[in-house]
């Protein structure tokens, strides 16, 4: 998150990203990487909220990592690049099946 919304021009940004450091200059690129990292923002205050904030937090949690999967995967398809699922609904997955056989 911190690499997305506020380093949008750092190295490390570009390397994670793959891309040149010219293209993060360009205003859409970084307006389009801060959107993303508030996403991700936003997910991760969801899924504190679920986990100290509800009796029944399996339930938010379930829909939460359903909705990354989702996510993850039209971000995969749209694109073309299958590792996006990996890198991101992976963890998902996981912790997807988790919940369920817990």
């Amino acid at each position: 998150m911190y690499l997305e919304t506020f380093a949008t021009t750092s190295t490390s940004t570009a390397k994670t990203f793959n891309l040149s450091e010219d293209n993060l200059q360009d205003e859409k690129v970084q307006t389009l990487l801060k959107n993303q990292g508030v996403y991700n923002g936003l997910i991760s205050v969801g899924i504190i909220y679920s986990l100290f904030f509800t009796h029944n937090y399996h339930n938010s949690l379930l829909a939460i990592m359903i909705y990354i999967i989702l996510v993850a995967l039209y971000g995969s398809f749209s694109s073309g690049n299958k590792s996006i699922f990996f890198k991101q609904g992976t963890l998902a997955v996981i912790v997807a099946i988790l919940l369920l056989i817990s």
